[in-house]
């Protein structure tokens, strides 16, 4: 294992389009969504043991999730728990945690990568981000993974790139926000756009040097903590000076901005998980047009749904298509499939009648 490498693991999000099962109190990263006794954060860490000891993994998220963090990944120690003490986007996380780990090694070369999406082919995966470690390390350069898409998706952003590569590396031409579905079809029919996974590969003093160009407002706040970073200040600064970072996604702060951005088309058996659907889509089985997570129900005449109770209640459904039936006792949500993008603006109304008991 190379000694200048590091993971980063973002964890500071709330999933509100998978609400009712992620809450503020609890996001989905720190739940089983999948039923295989581990949260979605505790596998995404476990996928990067086999890349870096546990010593150098370090875990991006809001302050309140701290001790739920270590909770999760006892391996880690509290100065490898990175607290942002506000919401303000990836750019401002992306940006400390290159100031963190340039601390700690200005050789620093780093992955960072979401705590809740899926990958199922993590051989894969791993020899991916080895190529693009490698090559991050010999260039100045800012490297995504692009996931091959295998449908006209409208809810990914895409990742234009050129044809014509090296050692499966390929530059980015530009990023386009998520399309409607006939600009997603003749994107998949050029062979020239992957999906957006929002997993990067950089070094400390490439992305930084990026921060200074493209996102300088941000840059210079946290800048002006370079002599605190690992120490007993960090965590004063940062409570202090953080919340006076812009907020905004690294996707529109840099990515969209630099011209040394290179991507690594990979098929890896990726999901984000963003939505009750794509988990349906992920558990979904030929011999199976329902997902439930538990076999105290009773199904008729109902095709296509997901459906979760909390454990010891049994359900008789009847006459249902496409829906979602999430059941998390003190909150009921059945609701189509089709319309599961409108429920995080849901959420902004169940706050104004009830207040943020349920949220």
């Amino acid at each position: 294992m190379d000694k200048n490498t590091y993971v980063a693991i973002m964890a500071g999000g709330v999933g509100s389009r998978f609400w009712p099962g992620s809450r503020e109190a609890k996001p989905k990263q720190f739940l089983d969504i999948l039923g295989v006794g581990k949260s979605l954060i505790r596998l995404t860490f476990e996928r990067f043991l086999d890349l870096c000891p546990a010593e150098r993994i370090f875990v991006v998220t809001h302050k309140k999730y701290k001790e739920q963090v270590l909770e999760h990944i006892p391996e880690l120690k509290e100065h490898q728990v990175l607290c942002e003490p506000s919401r303000n986007n990836t750019a401002p996380s992306v940006a400390y945690t290159a100031f963190k780990l340039n601390a700690i090694n200005p050789n620093a070369n780093f992955v960072i990568a979401p705590s809740d999406h899926i990958i199922l082919k993590e051989v894969e995966f791993l020899d991916q981000i080895r190529a693009a470690l490698k090559f991050s390390e010999q260039n100045e350069a800012l490297v995504t993974l692009g996931i091959q898409p295998s449908r006209p998706d409208t809810g990914y952003g895409y990742i234009n790139f050129q044809r014509n590569g090296q050692d499966g590396v390929f530059k980015v031409k530009s990023f386009k926000e998520k399309p409607d579905v006939e600009t997603a079809k003749a994107y998949l029919e050029s062979g020239e756009y992957l999906w957006n996974a929002g997993i990067f590969v950089w070094r400390s003093e490439s992305i930084l040097k990026a921060f200074q160009k493209h996102a300088t407002s941000i840059y210079n706040v946290l800048l002006a903590g370079v002599k605190d970073y690992n120490t007993e200040n960090e965590q004063t600064f940062m409570d202090e000076n953080y919340p006076k970072t812009d907020s905004i996604s690294v996707d529109f702060a840099i990515m969209e901005k630099a011209e040394n951005i290179y991507t690594i088309p990979a098929d890896i058996g990726w999901s984000d998980l963003g939505t009750w659907a794509s988990l349906h889509t992920e558990l979904l089985s030929i011999e199976k047009e329902n997902i439930t997570n538990t076999d105290m129900v009773r199904l008729v005449d109902t095709t296509d749904s997901l459906i979760r109770l909390p454990a010891g209640k049994m359900a008789l459904i009847r006459g249902l298509h496409d829906y979602l039936v999430i059941d998390e006792e003190d909150v009921l949500v059945i609701y189509p499939k089709s319309k599961e993008q409108d429920i995080k603006g849901e959420t902004l109304e169940i706050k104004k009648l009830f207040g943020e008991k349920f949220l």
